[in-house]
């Protein structure tokens, strides 16, 4: 099976983060936390800030790393660094999601959550990162 390494920006602003509803591919219409490939010679950093510039045109600083999640759809491995991350410049653009939404404690399960993201919503939560 084919493994793709993947980092993933929990962007977080007063207790809610930003989830986005992918709008292309395989797994179009469900949510996630953006992000996306790691390109070679790519810190897992660097290309968080690369491609949350490419998909939503603005720049983020990177936090700590909150979690790893490793998860098989049925076509690949996920291997998915999620960072901590705040917006540093400019404004939330959707280049490549159809829809995003900031999401407190209360609404975070009110999105269908892709597989692989919906497994970070308990630690978010008890990790007091949504309230």
């Amino acid at each position: 099976m084919k493994s793709i390494d993947v980092v993933a920006a929990i962007i977080e602003h007063d207790g809610r983060i930003f989830a986005t509803q992918r709008g292309y591919g395989d797994l179009k219409g469900g949510w996630e936390f953006p992000g996306g490939k790691i390109e070679p010679g790519e810190t897992p950093e660097k290309a968080l800030v690369r491609e949350i510039r490419e998909e939503l045109d603005c720049t983020i600083d990177v936090g700590e790393r909150f979690c790893t999640i490793d998860y098989d759809y049925p076509t690949f491995h996920l291997h998915m660094g999620c960072y901590l991350a705040k917006v540093a410049g400019g404004h939330l653009t959707l280049l490549e999601h159809s829809a995003a939404k900031w999401l407190g404690a209360a609404d975070i399960d009110s999105v269908d959550w892709l597989p692989a993201d919906i497994t970070i919503i308990d630690q978010l939560k008890s990790r007091g990162v949504v309230r």
